[in-house]
């Protein structure tokens, strides 16, 4: 008898638990949604990308330096070749961490995720945003391929002392071109990606 009420305390708990996840969960799905289609709509991810490609500084991946875009899939986004634009096993980490933190401490995101966000988002680390900058990610991987991804992403992350974009960083901090740095020159950017505002090579 102990044993059976036993299992029913734990199928009620598991119950409610449930509920409360969905009752929460739900309208920051729902937040969420409404943002990246609020964007998208405004701006199709298509013609985003387009605009990306078009400006001045853009340089395709063959033109940066494989040291750096090693790197930077080795500190970013290790599974960004097997995935489909979510790292589901760095997400879960992260939303345990920030669990047990009470806030929003760790990001967890993909390379196509950070793309989704420098594209279209703030900075601000809510959970709507994170829903929308997801909605966006699965759009990308749905039109663009790995490499053009990872491109993309290198000519639109900020480096930190107004620079965006790694030939705007690699020009800014060391006079030469993406496809010219050092290994060491590499690891000092792919570091600043980390903290732009805390950490570049000038400091």
């Amino acid at each position: 008898m102990k044993t059976n009420r036993f299992w029913r305390f734990v199928r009620m708990t598991l119950a409610i638990v449930l509920v409360i996840i969905f009752v929460v969960t739900v309208p920051i799905v729902k937040t969420g949604y409404d943002m990246y289609k609020d964007a998208t709509t405004h701006t199709s991810v298509v013609d985003r990308i387009e605009r990306l490609k078009g400006e001045e500084n853009y340089v395709g991946i063959e033109a940066i330096s494989t040291d750096f875009l090693e790197q930077v899939i080795d500190s970013e986004d290790r599974r960004f070749y097997s995935h489909s634009g979510i790292n589901l096993i760095s997400t879960s980490r992260a939303m345990i961490n920030n669990v047990m933190a009470g806030s929003t401490v760790e990001g967890g995101s993909s390379i196509t995720q950070q793309l989704a966000k420098n594209m279209y988002f703030s900075f601000e680390k809510r959970y709507e945003r994170k829903v929308a900058e997801l909605f966006v990610a699965f759009d990308i991987e749905k039109i663009a391929t790995k490499d053009e991804i990872l491109e993309m992403y290198c000519n639109i992350a900020y480096f930190g002392e107004g620079c965006y974009g790694i030939r705007a960083a690699t020009l800014h901090y060391y006079d030469l071109e993406p496809i010219d740095i050092s290994t060491e020159q590499a690891a000092s950017l792919v570091k600043t990606l980390k903290s732009p505002n805390f950490y570049n090579p000038n400091m």
